[in-house]
């Protein structure tokens, strides 16, 4: 299969397209501008909000204009993350693809179907002249993918449909209707910087080539978290050492709030006498992790060498951040009760980056929770565990969960036009990651929503990719939805 073979051949053309824009969240204005342009020159009514969230309005064909409004949404943002040794600037650089069997991929950087793909489907839609449908309104929200504030921002009124299908969801054949809120988590550790002394060496560890994964829908199963491992190591190595062998200079780990951490580093201080000591220790502990992860980390690279001298971080500040690591929860914290949601992840936490300056230590975490309460009290025991190591510690507000509507007439459409298409039941869940719908649902408390989508696997990752024959499975069931509703 080549790229021309592609079906729908709108969607993925319009997907090309969409890739050639820089997107990253909260650097949308190139993407709004296309958008804009786009909707004006299909002589569609097109407006964007002070926000920069953009509606594309058209109407209803023949025959279908006394059917309620059907809003079709997704986000206009991406994840950027790449490979160690790409080069690639999000900023101004075009996303590369190329098709791998049944699989769209990008070279070496995430690929932006989440959620390009979602925005090509709807341009696709509006620019159609042969689909029945009743009056749509197109939605592309901003900076989903960092706190949602495009749908934050959004003032009632400027959706003004009956309906909402979103589409950015990752597993075809799966109907979600509700969705996890969430929560981020910061925590400070200040510090003094002081020489290591004489007799020390300087050794950099190293750790790559972890899956990672979306911090939400890939937390259960049970990935390595680079920061958490490294983490591990340190404390290993502080405890058998104590505070004057060993002195830690840096930690980095991580860049997004959303994803699994792949890679990461520190620099320590031992003395001379330690260092064969520490490297195999080193390479002992990589054996051990190794082989726990041994289904779902396949390809960890680690390396440890010798690095430039440089102040340390004061022992007592370096001791509680490294005790810190060790205990803060990470991970599923609670399973769902509720029968109808199926043993879905409820509760979950995710140390998602670390960066050290010349006196700081910034950790940035993120929680989420299908139940608000237990939201609440996961990020306060993050806040707990870091602040009794002596960090500054606080939550954000947040983004609210979705709950399931007990009556929906549409997603009894959307199950029945499933059925009737592909002939067999498509499975109706919650996700265990933060929708806009949430959102949507505080400020359109009558609204009926749906959220569903193509197959993704490894968003977040630059091993993010596309299963190519569930787009038009997606675009077959969508237009019978309109059609249908």
């Amino acid at each position: 299969m080549n790229k021309s073979e592609l079906k729908p051949a709108s969607v993925f053309n319009l997907f090309a397209e969409i890739n050639k824009i820089p997107r990253p969240s909260k650097h949308e204005e190139k993407m709004i501008d296309y958008l804009r342009k786009w909707g004006e020159s299909h002589h569609l009514d097109t407006q964007v909000d002070e926000t920069g969230n953009v509606i594309i309005r058209k109407p209803a064909t023949a025959g279908y204009e006394n059917r309620k409004t059907v809003i079709l949404q997704s986000h206009m943002d991406m994840v950027c993350d790449k490979l160690v040794d790409r080069e690639f600037n999000f900023d101004t650089d075009a996303i590369e693809t190329y098709v791998d069997g049944e699989w769209l991929r990008a070279r070496g950087t995430t690929l932006g179907a989440d959620d390009g793909i979602g925005c090509a489907i709807e341009l696709a839609i509006l620019e159609a002249n042969d689909i029945e449908h009743g009056p749509l309104e197109c939605v592309f929200t901003r900076d989903e993918e960092t706190g949602l504030s495009g749908a934050e921002g959004m003032k009632p009124g400027f959706m003004t449909g009956d309906y909402l299908i979103n589409l950015d969801s990752e597993d075809e054949g799966e109907i979600f209707v509700s969705c996890a809120g969430g929560r981020n988590t910061q925590a400070r550790f200040t510090f003094n910087r002081q020489p290591a002394g004489a007799g020390f060496v300087f050794m950099r560890g190293q750790l790559k080539g972890l899956t990672g994964g979306h911090s939400g829908d890939d937390i259960n199963k049970k990935r390595a978290n680079a920061i958490k491992v490294l983490g591990r190591f340190l404390f290993q190595e502080f405890n058998k050492y104590g505070d004057s062998g060993i002195a830690l200079a840096e930690f980095n780990s991580g860049k997004l709030h959303n994803a699994i951490p792949r890679d990461g580093s520190f620099v320590i201080a031992v003395p001379n006498g330690l260092k064969e000591h520490v490297m195999v220790d080193w390479n002992m502990f990589a054996t051990q992790v190794e082989d726990e992860f041994h289904v779902t980390d396949k390809q960890m690279v680690w390396s440890m060498e010798t690095a430039d001298a440089q102040p340390v971080i004061e022992n007592g500040v370096a001791r509680n951040f490294i005790w810190a690591l060790q205990a803060v929860d990470n991970g599923i914290y609670a399973i769902c009760q509720d029968p109808e949601l199926n043993g879905m992840v409820e509760t979950s936490s995710n140390i998602a980056a670390i960066h050290t300056t010349e006196q700081e230590i910034n950790i940035l975490s993120s929680q989420r929770s299908n139940v608000m309460s237990n939201l609440d009290n996961m990020c306060a025991t993050i806040v707990a565990t870091f602040q009794l190591a002596g960090a500054e510690a606080n939550s954000s507000d947040g983004y609210p969960a979705w709950k399931m509507k007990a009556e929906s007439h549409l997603r009894d459409t959307v199950v029945s036009c499933y059925k009737k298409l592909f002939g067999k039941e498509p499975i109706v869940r919650g996700i265990h990651a933060g929708l806009e719908c949430g959102l949507f649902s505080e400020r359109y408390p009558n609204l009926d929503m749906v959220s569903f989508g193509p197959t993704l696997r490894d968003v977040h990752t630059p091993e993010e990719r596309l299963l190519i024959p569930t787009v038009d499975m997606v675009w077959r069931h969508l237009l019978l939805v309109l059609k249908t509703l």
